[in-house]
């Protein structure tokens, strides 16, 4: 066939993709392991001189967007960047973007290598439909990782919050200042919540009002319980009322929540292994054989029943995919 003098070029390009692809991984993968050994990313930058004013921009300003007039895409830019810095990554949306752009090129030539001598379509048509595939087995595995990794950031802040709380009450029982007592959680707590109390210290000393860093605190991490303390603590400072009771109140509602959650966890643990099994499955095995084997759709363009067939399937399952993420996720 014509386009199997491109094979060799195919090869190489897929082989330095895939080698461009491992170092970032790697990268990835060595950067997180590094910071895990850290019990304290804040008191680490300092232990290595690092500035105050260095250490607030690095841990809490968020990256600015690219320069352009349309203001959905800076609404979006945002979204993503509070998104990724509440799963503890420090990596902007365009250098994630760039990223899964590269995955999804890798993956792109490797599927085209291997679907090359299929036959009837033409070249670029093949390729055009392997691209689609790579490109939503790449978008999908990077958003279920960056999903993880916010899911697991959130769920160590609330276990560490009610251990952190026990140690402000102790503090303000002993007489410190409210501020006082958050500095002292910070230097005794692990990361993330050691960190995360740290810049409620730091933005308070750059003149940011307690209440507003707090505020700021549970926009940081995504957490319910943390927007629950930041609530509990504003109202007490405008309405005053023993706040040693209050703390002492709201660990125990956290402890209570969280024993709560993992009970229903448990008992549901069937149910939502069936939902992420039927909600990924569908949409990884499409596109794997859109990448490798893309003339199994291709084929099938000239049939005037292929196209609603494929709009009916999509919204059946958004559809399903909604009604099992309600059945499966429980509020408590």
């Amino acid at each position: 066939m014509p386009h199997n003098s491109f094979l060799p070029l195919i090869y190489v390009l897929a082989f330095v993709a895939v080698v461009i692809a491992v170092q970032v991984v790697a990268s990835l993968v060595f950067k997180a392991s590094d910071k895990a050994r850290h019990v304290n990313r804040r008191l680490t930058m300092i232990d290595a001189g690092v500035s105050p004013e260095e250490i607030y921009s690095t841990l809490v300003r968020k990256s600015l967007a690219p320069k352009t007039g349309n203001a959905r895409f800076i609404q979006w830019h945002d979204a993503a960047d509070a998104y990724l810095r509440q799963g503890g990554l420090s990596i902007e949306p365009m250098q994630l973007l760039a990223i899964t752009g590269g995955i999804a090129g890798a993956l792109w030539l490797v599927g085209l290598s291997l679907a090359s001598s299929a036959g009837g379509m033409g070249f670029l048509v093949n390729g055009a439909i392997s691209m689609v595939g790579a490109c939503l087995l790449a978008v999908s595995g990077v958003w279920m990782w960056v999903r993880h990794q916010r899911i697991q950031r959130i769920k160590k802040v609330e276990d560490q919050l009610p251990l952190a709380l026990d140690i402000v009450n102790r503090a303000v029982r002993a007489g410190h200042p409210v501020i006082s007592a958050v500095q002292l959680a910070a230097q005794e707590m692990a990361d993330p919540v050691g960190t995360e109390f740290g810049l409620i210290v730091d933005e308070t000393t750059y003149g940011v009002e307690f209440k507003e860093a707090l505020t700021n605190f549970a926009r940081r991490t995504g957490s319910d319980d943390a927007h629950f303390f930041a609530v509990s603590v504003s109202i007490q400072s405008e309405t005053g009322g023993n706040l040693v009771e209050i703390l002492q109140g709201l660990a125990n509602v956290m402890r209570g929540r969280q024993t709560l959650g993992k009970r229903v966890k448990a008992l549901a643990s069937e149910g939502r292994a069936s939902a992420v099994v039927l909600s990924v499955l569908p949409v990884l095995m499409i596109g794997f054989m859109l990448m490798i084997h893309p003339t199994v759709y291709s084929d099938k363009f000239s049939d005037p029943i292929f196209w609603p067939v494929v709009i009916i399937t999509g919204l059946v399952y958004m559809a399903g995919w909604m009604m099992v993420r309600r059945i499966v996720n429980f509020k408590y």
